[in-house]
């Protein structure tokens, strides 16, 4: 039952401790200046990274338009107002990409510049959470499906085949990701996430970054003291993927933290919605509420209001509860794949998720709604 208290904007922000390299940190995994596809045939830079962020807009739109925290009379007019700079802000960005704006200083365009700059626009013209209708929705439909998934995870043969059904699980979660032009569309269109479905649906592998194998080794002949899991979206991604996961380090006795953004981005989960979520999920399962009220699961402010995570900037409450983990899981497509992919930590790493750009796809040599599972040894910190 313990949450930090919701931190603002004028809190501390400092660096990740488990950060292997800090010196040479780069958050964003993708260089948006250069053509990083591995496809000859389909060139992707900032042209293409620009197109991503404009696809967006009619998502966005159609959630601002229909915000019931702005009045019915304003809404339509202010989610135009959003479109209209938003989109105007993109072609700037192309024209001249270290042009300064409003939410981003001169320099190099990523994807954690233009996600700012688009936080900052829908903030401007009043919009502050367009998509918590969807949250709150989604959330509901997957604690109905949580015992059920729970129940058929148990009925897995305990070690690696569990382990691997519940890594299956969060991946398949993954999907429930309203930044993406593609799912959201694919969302709009079937009415609701489908969890069974997209676990079902999961690419065979060998999946495009795949050391499945090997994490099932090390986790099966080893038990972590501490883990920090970053979560990413709300649903079923957080309640049917990465809690049945953080459930099966807990049953092991590792300590699980479950790190969460400061305020809301897109359908991303705020750190006080899921505490919210975690009550209710106690009262659903033992294994939960005895980690719950014991204080063995814990939930920390990340300290970020962004869909991506830039690892130099972190909530106090965040790095103090890291500095003695042996673990990190990264989930997400803007937390573990567009940033964070390649970084290198002191403790063991694994990032997983599922990629719903096909430029992001191009750029990693594989398919639109494949899978990222990257696990790495910790290293060393260097000093250079």
């Amino acid at each position: 039952m313990a949450v930090t208290a919701v931190q603002t904007s004028g809190d501390t922000l400092a660096q990740f401790p488990l950060l292997a390299s800090p010196q040479s940190y780069v958050a964003c995994t993708f260089d948006y200046n250069k053509n990083c596809s591995r496809d000859p045939e389909q060139p992707i830079a900032l042209e293409e990274w620009i197109e991503v962020f404009r696809k967006s807009i009619r998502t966005f739109k159609s959630h601002a338009s229909t915000d019931p925290t702005v009045s019915e009379a304003q809404r339509e007019a202010q989610a135009d107002q959003f479109a209209q700079k938003f989109s105007q802000a993109l072609d700037t960005l192309l024209s001249n990409p270290n042009q300064d704006l409003p939410g981003h200083s001169a320099g190099p365009v990523s994807c954690i510049t233009l996600v700012r700059v688009r936080e900052h626009i829908l903030h401007k013209t009043g919009f502050q959470d367009i998509f918590k209708s969807v949250k709150d929705t989604e959330n509901e439909a997957a604690l109905q499906l949580l015992p059920q998934v729970l129940q058929q995870l148990d009925e897995h043969q305990i070690g690696r085949e569990r382990l691997e059904a519940a890594i299956r699980g969060l991946l398949a979660g993954n999907i429930f990701d309203l930044g993406a032009a593609a799912s959201a569309e694919r969302y709009e269109a079937g009415g609701g996430v489908g969890f069974q479905h997209a676990l079902e649906q999961l690419h065979p592998r060998p999946w495009v970054i795949d050391d499945l194998d090997a994490v099932l080794q090390h986790f099966s002949n080893n038990v972590y003291h501490k883990a920090i899991l970053f979560v990413d979206n709300a649903g079923a991604d957080v309640l049917l993927g990465m809690l049945p996961f953080a459930r099966e380090l807990l049953k092991v006795g590792t300590k699980v933290i479950l790190a969460a953004n400061n305020g809301p981005t897109i359908n991303d989960m705020t750190a006080a919605e899921l505490t919210v979520l975690i009550d209710k999920a106690a009262a659903m399962d033992q294994t939960v509420a005895a980690a719950w009220a014991s204080k063995q699961l814990q939930i920390v402010n990340s300290g970020s209001d962004l869909p991506v995570i830039d690892l130099s900037k972190v909530s106090q409450q965040l790095a103090d509860e890291a500095a003695d983990a042996d673990l990190l899981v990264l989930e997400g497509m803007g937390r573990a794949i567009e940033t964070n992919l390649y970084a290198i930590f002191t403790v063991d790493s694994l990032k997983l998720g599922m990629i719903k750009h096909p430029e992001v796809a191009a750029c990693l040599g594989g398919r639109q709604y494949d899978c990222v599972c990257k696990f790495d040894r910790g290293q060393s910190i260097s000093i250079s």
